[in-house]
């Protein structure tokens, strides 16, 4: 055979090559949407608090937010770890994370169960913070965590006020006497 006819018979089995891949590629792209929009349209996504969370819903919802709160979780707070702060960041906790996080010694309650997905239960027994820093936490605070029933602070509480509760959940297994008077009442 023709050394030409050979290398442009070489060229265009190459390009068909590419163009059949490049439109494999897009009928992949194509079905992937088409699917995804059916699987929304009909019904196929869990809005429901029961039932357990999407495939791979977690590991993505985790990753996102460990990059939100990036080099935030670093912060130290600026009021100090004392009896007073930790008793008035028992008062913020009992006010505004209580019913959703779980009260001291007790089973959680109706409204957490119904949640979806379920607040980390804060106090003890069962801890859900304190092994956190407390610029994680405080970022959860005034942010919030968006999907997840956890309302951000920023609009509602004083600077001082988030980050006392953010001391208070960090020594949650410590906590002096007062600061557990509040939580008892």
């Amino acid at each position: 055979m023709n050394p030409i006819a050979l290398a442009t018979t070489s060229v265009y089995d190459g390009m068909e090559t590419v163009k059949s891949s490049f439109i494999s590629f897009l009928l992949g792209i194509a079905f992937t949407l088409v699917g995804g929009f059916l699987f929304l349209t009909r019904g196929g996504m869990p809005v429901k608090t029961e039932g357990g969370p999407l495939p791979f819903e977690r590991l993505i919802s985790h990753m996102a937010l460990h990059h939100a709160i990036g080099n935030e979780a670093d912060k130290s707070s600026p009021v100090p770890r004392d009896t007073p702060n930790l008793v008035a960041g028992a008062h913020v906790y009992r006010e505004q994370c209580a019913v959703c996080h779980g009260e001291l010694g007790r089973p959680p309650s109706a409204t957490t169960k119904g949640m979806f997905p379920m607040p980390p239960q804060l106090l003890p027994p069962k801890t859900g913070v304190t092994d956190d820093p407390v610029g994680e936490t405080y970022w959860k605070v005034r942010n919030g965590i968006r999907l997840t029933g956890m309302p951000g602070y920023a609009s509602s509480l004083s600077d001082t006020e988030m980050w006392q509760v953010s001391l208070f959940l960090l020594h949650a297994n410590e906590l002096p006497a007062p600061a557990q008077d509040v939580l008892r009442r």
